[in-house]
């Protein structure tokens, strides 16, 4: 059950990596919550800063300015003992389940490691641990007979459960989902998607769920942030954002999500124009170069983000009430 309890706030968050032409704008001055228990969804093309945001929440990525706040406390200004008292309430799923797993360890050392890491056993308690971990693997559906093989003898659907045992081993909150089924085929990821909403709906988890896929994520997330070169350019419900996409760069998005109809004529928006680059970006809004609607303003000042409707917002100088402007200034290319 849902609460509103707003158990991330995230305010002003900025991550900027140095380069030889100056600093990257990776994250750049995010604000968002989320409440106990909800799935916030964050999509977005590659390289607009989804990943670098859920490690910047966690501090695996250490912040270059603003807040995270965890059920009341500022977690920036931890030190590292606090910080590793921390991980405890808050873990993540990497993208790739054989990357992320060390390929010397086997199924039962990588989900024990975190436990004994945190203390919370000793590594001589070798029945305490093989308890734990069996009670762990039985959970996310891997057959006990698996307990001493190595993740290159596994397929990729069994390596990231074991990913998700790791991650829940130490019983988390809040758990960053870093597009954890991308590696995966198409036939397993609803086994791995499905139990993840089981695990979340038992254990009261709340997600912060990167993907690129739109049909995922609307069918997980309470809530979705659309995220452009490292800004929050859209965010709303499923519902809201998918019947009314206010954002230009939203619109192209939805717009390539195939239909399985042969005979469905699909309209299409094109972007055509050059990327703008996030290392020293101008001011403005850096989606303008791309967008058919752009207006003289758009080259000049970033838009803020604001309430078009209730609990959706945009960050579009075109947006007015709940509709945005719809006469473009260049060819639209369907």
């Amino acid at each position: 059950m849902k609460t509103e309890k707003e158990i991330i706030q995230v305010r002003h968050l900025k991550k900027y990596f140095n380069t030889p032409r100056g600093p990257l704008h990776a994250v750049d001055d995010l604000s968002f919550s989320i409440l106990e228990r909800e799935t916030l969804g964050v999509v977005g093309e590659s390289g607009c800063g989804k990943s670098t945001l859920g490690r910047a929440i966690l501090r695996l990525h250490e912040p270059t300015s603003g807040e995270v706040w965890f059920n009341g406390e500022n977690i920036l200004t931890y030190d590292k003992r606090r910080l590793k008292k921390l991980r405890s309430d808050m873990q993540i799923i990497f993208q790739d389940p054989y990357a992320s797993l060390n390929p010397r360890m086997t199924i039962s050392q990588a989900i024990a490691a975190p436990l004994v890491i945190q203390g919370l056993y000793e590594a001589r308690d070798k029945e305490g641990l093989k308890k734990k971990v069996a009670e762990m693997m039985d959970l996310v559906g891997l057959a006990s007979r698996l307990v001493n093989a190595y993740p290159h003898e596994l397929d990729g659907g069994r390596r990231q459960r074991i990913g998700i045992a790791r991650a829940l081993a130490l019983d988390p909150k809040f758990i960053v989902c870093d597009e954890p089924v991308s590696a995966l085929d198409v036939s397993i990821q609803a086994q791995v998607l499905n139990l993840m909403q089981d695990l979340q709906e038992q254990m009261g988890l709340t997600y912060l769920f990167i993907t690129h896929n739109l049909s995922v994520v609307k069918h997980l997330s309470d809530s979705i942030l659309v995220m452009y070169l490292g800004q929050l350019v859209e965010k709303a419900a499923p519902q809201q954002l998918f019947s009314n996409p206010a954002h230009p760069y939203t619109q192209a998005l939805l717009s390539a999500i195939p239909v399985p109809d042969p005979d469905f004529k699909m309209k299409r928006m094109v972007l055509q124009g050059e990327l703008t680059s996030p290392v020293n970006p101008h001011p403005g809004c850096r989606f303008a170069k791309r967008c058919v609607y752009a207006r003289p303003e758009c080259e000049t000042q970033n838009p803020a983000l604001k309430e078009i409707e209730p609990g959706h917002f945009a960050a579009c100088h075109l947006v007015s009430g709940k509709e945005i402007h719809t006469e473009p200034t260049k060819n639209e290319n369907e």
